[in-house]
Order: C-alpha cells, then structure tokens, then sequence
C-alpha cells in the first residue's frame, strides 16, 4: 500500500454527455511521500469546437475552461488514440515496475462526479477493470470524514479549502496535471494530520 496514481480530469461539464478534454497521471509513494513528476503525463483529447459547444456549457465551464477547450479541439488526440495513449502508460516498464506489477489505484478529488463515470465511457468498462484497482482513494470523501470527526475544520472538505488549509496554493489551477499533482500533496498532509492524532 501507499503507492497510487494520482488522476484528474477535466470536462466540458458534469453530464453524462460531456466531453473528456484533458487527463493526468501521476505516480506517488506515501510512505515516502514522493510525487514522481518525472513519470507525471498531462494529454488533451479532441472534442468539438468551443462555439459548438459554449450553448450547452454551464457558467463555471465558460468562465474557467474556453481556452482548454479550444486547445482540446485544436491539439487534443483523439478518443481513440487517448486509449492507446493510457494504455501505452500503464504498460510503460517503469510504471509497471512502480506497481509491482499490480493494477493501481487511483487517487483524486469527487472521482465518482466526473473522472471514473467519464474514464469508463471513453476507455470501457473491461478496460478500467484490467487496468486499474477497483479501490479508488478519493480525498473530498476522507475529507468528509474528517470534518465530521473534527479533526478538519467544518465545510473543509471542498479542493479549494484543502488546498488553502494546508497552505499548498489559494486556488486549484483547474489543469489536470496541477490538480493531480496537488491532490497527492493533500494526500501527505492528510497522512500527517491522523498521524499527529496519534503522537
């Protein structure tokens, strides 16, 4: 235990008909508290045009994601090639030897929202079952907890007041390989904090 792939997403939206625009991966050790950037990848996949899209978008996807959008529609890879491109990871020597062999099991922020349903729409049920754990870590849920047992501070339980809390950065950056690679930093903190409890 203590190894992950820390993932994130990021959407034209939270229906079930939205489309997957941007995807990290990245490798972290918790016993050593290690984010492997150097093993970190961040890929757009295609999706139609902004102005296609901008009617059906809702008003914090206008706000924060056209100009990932354009850049998904214009350089993304297609979904096809997106689940060649996970694939090819996930068989990559180092990552494999990383896991022991193992499927991992992905950390992340309301994984079940948007990255898992979303994940297993593009890449298939078969796939996500072969490739990764069916465990998934999911740190707004333990963060849920931890309110509720008073070891967080109430309505901490929220990306953006997680990443304030432990002074990581004010506001998540809504890319995928910055949040990915935030969300394995609230991890170590998380870890810390239930430590602490126990000294």
């Amino acid at each position: 235990m203590g190894r992950y792939l820390s993932l994130d997403t990021e959407a034209t939206g939270l229906e079930v008909d939205c489309y997957l625009i941007q995807v990290a991966l990245v490798p972290i050790d918790g016993d050593t508290k290690t984010v492997l950037s150097e093993w970190g990848k961040e890929v757009l996949i295609q999706c139609p045009s902004f102005e296609e899209l901008k009617p059906k978008l809702n008003p914090w996807v206008l706000e924060h994601n056209e100009e990932l959008i354009r850049n998904a529609h214009s350089k993304g890879i297609s979904p096809i090639d997106f689940k060649k491109w996970v694939e090819d990871y996930l068989n990559a020597p180092e990552i494999k030897s990383f896991f022991k062999e193992e499927r991992p099991t992905l950390l992340g922020k309301s994984m079940s929202a948007l990255d898992i349903p979303v994940l297993t729409r593009y890449l298939g049920k078969d796939f996500m079952e072969k490739y990764f754990h069916h465990h998934t870590l999911d740190l707004t849920c333990v963060a849920r907890f931890l309110v509720d047992v008073g070891r967080l501070p109430k309505g901490h339980h929220s990306t953006t007041k997680l990443l304030q809390y432990f002074k990581i950065r004010q506001n998540a950056e809504h890319t995928a390989l910055s949040d990915a690679t935030d969300m394995a930093h609230v991890y170590f903190h998380l870890m810390d904090l239930l430590k602490s409890a126990q000294a």
